[in-house]
């Protein structure tokens, strides 16, 4: 496997400080909507879609450490996919939620880190220049995740009936890595864990401490493989960049 390291500065206007940062990379879902596939596992042109999303933080300078959560049942094959990767320190079991296994993968990051980078490992599009642009804003911030416009128009709706109708201009899809300061987001969480809050993503956790988060530029390309036809797309735009 190709671990190379590959060394690019920050973008104009973006060069915010760096602060120690290790990775956790959430690969723990039951893929319920993949019908029977594993989407951790699946083949995205030759190599396992989780092999695509560790190898991005392998090669950004930005990461110093990478801690893999998976499910019981996937260590092995997890673990033998990413061997290759010299900064991966761990791979672990998730918990029976996403907030469990945020903390395990957490629990696994060396005393080093500063600032830790929370990712789906179901984005393997996920490129080098959005890993830095987050590390760096959440080194500076203390929380921040890439985003992207909202271009569709998005209703709320209740018992099929249109509720409400908010501006888009307003709505941007967020997307990971999500980055906070390692002392932050260990209380936030603890914190949602005792409030019995949902989390549908790590910035909710911060948010609802009353926090604020910075949104860096994401990437159109940065999609989350859910569906077999997010795969599909997934093989398309990987074929189209090689």
């Amino acid at each position: 496997m190709d671990s190379t390291k590959i060394t690019k500065p920050a973008r104009k206007g973006l060069n915010l400080k760096l602060k120690y940062c290790g990775a956790v990379i959430v690969a723990a879902g039951n893929a319920s909507r993949m019908g029977g596939t594993d989407k951790i596992m699946a083949d995205l042109c030759g190599q396992p879609v989780i092999y695509h999303t560790v190898k991005a933080f392998q090669e950004c300078d930005a990461i110093r450490e990478i801690v893999i959560v998976t499910r019981e049942d996937l260590l092995t094959a997890v673990s033998g996919a990413c061997s290759g990767f010299a900064k991966v320190t761990a791979v672990v079991v998730g918990g029976k939620d996403r907030c469990e296994s945020v903390n395990n993968g957490l629990n696994a990051l060396s005393k080093k880190v500063k600032v830790a980078a929370i990712h789906d490992g179901a984005r393997p599009l996920i490129d080098w220049q959005t890993i830095d642009r987050a590390v760096r804003a959440g080194s500076t911030y203390g929380a921040a995740a890439p985003a992207v416009p909202v271009k569709d128009t998005i209703k709320v709706v209740a018992g099929g009936i249109v509720k409400q109708t908010p501006d888009r201009s307003g709505l941007q899809a967020v997307q990971t890595p999500q980055v906070f300061d390692f002392d932050l987001i260990r209380g936030a969480l603890v914190k949602a864990k005792e409030d019995e809050i949902t989390l549908t993503d790590d910035c909710s956790a911060v948010e609802h401490m009353g926090m604020s988060v910075k949104i860096v530029k994401g990437e159109e390309r940065n999609i989350k493989i859910t569906t077999p036809m997010d795969l599909l797309i997934a093989k398309a735009l990987l074929e189209e960049n090689k």
